[in-house]
């Protein structure tokens, strides 16, 4: 193995993840807190290049290859692992936590994978640590827990497929731009657009990840799909299939979260949605389309985060987190209200926060390549953002009726976790620099002109409009929405029960068959050897003799040729 100076971020997190079912109170906090803070540091200080390789099953791998685009991603990562590790504090399951900072580790090696091993290497690791987070939470999350697991592994090993196929057709084990034209390629894409809960496998994200901890979700919503649009940019910038692909998220995650009762739910769904408009991004492939899928990234982790932290101190205080048993906890849960409703306002683009300078590159993008309909789309999309998102979670948790819940709000550590990032909601809002200095092409771009932001207003204040008119329509009962998952499970236990017909038919038919060969073969048996069986009966020696001496001579014709 070759080294420099640089030691892996990743395997920081993944060791601090490790130690940290042996350390108890203060100690443990200590551990928790300092361990992303140390990685952040690394990750400024590896230089640009390869800097880590080694050798496997003959090939050369890149352990460390940082550019622009990877460090941006690490950096956003080590702080979504500080301020979720700072969130739960209070957590007292171990296995969520070192399960979390394993996760989290792998993710930040990924994006710092040079080639396509150890990047599947890394990819498979986030696998299991998110899984392990899943079950951690107990209850529901086990079985939830066993379909996500089932869908990623499904991933992996297409992508494994992908992987292999392209290192045998290239004889090259980079990790690089590669365009969409052959099987194994196509195979890699679909390995990636899993993790991003693209469809038609979407389902996995809103059903697996509400059934976490009240701080287990926090952790989930940053890596998975976020390492997935990295190495869309980094893999296939410019793929015009990922235009349709990102599109169909976005409506899909606003139509099921306009549509859904559970809070976290609601913000799963939401997921998707705002991954699709990254998706969109990269498959434009322009230098302002990706910038704005990477600042957009960057933005979602953070908004996605605080109003996760928000319904999860709701979780925690209260326990429920169905629209129908809350409401009115403004009066007793300030903070969180406030913190919630800028993330809210963030993952909606309003003006002076995160969301409206970085999801605006994107917009531009598809403007710059003439893309009318494209823009369109995205517009009014990001109208359904604010229905389901802006107002729909704040409104029926925080405000609507009076549940009669009187809460307070969370421990100081959850509070705190809250502010620091709606301050940094606010502060890549009002100095939208700050990101683009960190994005991989140069921004000539300026947010905030008139024309944009009245049109961004306006665009809002009609989506606003629209709810308050249709409050009655969006009141939500005690229903379940069927996801596409219905269909997989429908056809999924059809061919299940078809295969147990058609396997016992099978397995009877072989035992009837095997029965009556061996039945056969006692009656031969029998036959021959039974008291009245040729082979039983008692020969005369001369008749004995003959065919003793017949046996003999064709023995010796035999021998002779």
């Amino acid at each position: 193995m070759t080294t420099s100076m640089t030691f892996p971020p990743g395997l920081i997190l993944a060791l601090g993840g490790i130690m940290l079912p042996f350390f108890h109170g203060a100690a443990r906090s200590a551990l928790i807190l300092v361990t992303p803070l140390i990685v952040l540091v690394l990750v400024w200080q590896i230089p640009d290049g390869v800097s880590l390789t080694a050798s496997y099953l003959g090939y050369d791998i890149a352990l460390i290859k940082c550019d622009v685009l990877s460090r941006l991603f690490a950096i956003i990562f080590a702080i979504m692992a500080f301020a979720g590790g700072l969130f739960a504090l209070n957590q007292k399951s171990s296995l969520e936590l070192a399960s979390a900072f394993i996760y989290a580790g792998s993710a930040v090696s990924v994006v710092f994978a040079g080639d396509l091993i150890s990047l599947f290497i890394f990819w498979e690791i986030m696998a299991i640590g998110s899984t392990l987070v899943i079950w951690s939470a107990g209850g529901n999350g086990f079985s939830a827990g066993l379909r996500y697991a089932a869908i990623h592994f499904l991933g992996g090993v297409i992508l494994m497929a992908g992987i292999a196929g392209e290192i045998a057709t290239t004889g090259n084990t980079e990790f690089t731009s590669m365009t969409a034209n052959s099987i194994p390629r196509y195979l890699i894409l679909a390995g990636f657009l899993i993790n991003a809960g693209a469809p038609p496998l979407a389902a996995w994200l809103p059903d697996a990840y509400p059934e976490t901890s009240w701080s287990g979700m926090v952790f989930l919503s940053a890596f998975t799909t976020k390492t997935a649009v990295y190495v869309l940019i980094r893999g296939f910038p410019g793929t015009e299939l990922l235009i349709y692909v990102g599109l169909y998220m976005v409506f899909y995650g606003i139509i099921y979260a306009i549509l859904e009762n559970d809070m976290r739910r609601i913000l799963a769904y939401s997921i998707v949605n705002q991954v699709g408009f990254m998706v969109t991004g990269v498959g434009m492939g322009s230098e302002m389309a990706l910038n704005g899928a990477a600042a957009h990234a960057f933005a979602h982790i953070i908004y996605k985060a605080l109003l996760l932290m928000s319904a999860g101190s709701v979780l925690f205080m209260t326990r429920k987190r169905k629209c129908t048993d809350l409401g009115g906890l403004f009066r007793t849960m300030p903070v969180t209200c406030i913190c919630g409703i800028i993330g809210a306002l963030s993952i909606s683009s309003f003006p002076f926060t995160s969301g409206f300078p970085a999801k605006s590159l994107i917009s531009q993008g598809a403007a710059d390549a003439h893309l009318m309909v494209v823009w369109m789309l995205l517009a009014a999309a990001s109208a359904g953002v604010f229905l389901h998102a802006g107002i729909k979670y704040p409104w029926f948790v925080f405000f609507q009726k009076d549940s009669g819940l009187r809460p307070d709000d969370p421990p100081w550590n959850m509070k705190a976790a809250m502010i620091l990032f709606s301050f940094m909601c606010i502060y890549i809002g009002i100095f939208p620099n700050s990101l683009y200095r960190l994005l991989p092409f140069q921004v000539d771009y300026e947010p905030y002109t008139v024309g944009h932001v009245v049109f961004q207003l306006q665009l809002l204040l009609y989506s606003g409009l629209a709810f308050f008119l249709m409050l009655g329509m969006l009141k939500r009962t005690l229903t379940i929405s069927l996801d596409f998952d219905f269909f997989w499970r429908g056809i999924g236990r059809v061919l299940a029960q078809e295969f147990n017909f058609r396997l016992g038919n099978a397995w009877y038919g072989f035992t009837d068959r095997t029965i009556n060969a061996v039945k056969r073969l006692v009656r031969e048996i029998y036959r021959h050897h039974g008291p009245q069986g040729i082979l039983a009966r008692t020969w005369p020696t001369g008749s004995m003799a003959f065919w003793a001496t017949v046996l003999l001579g064709v023995y010796l014709v035999f021998y002779y040729f």
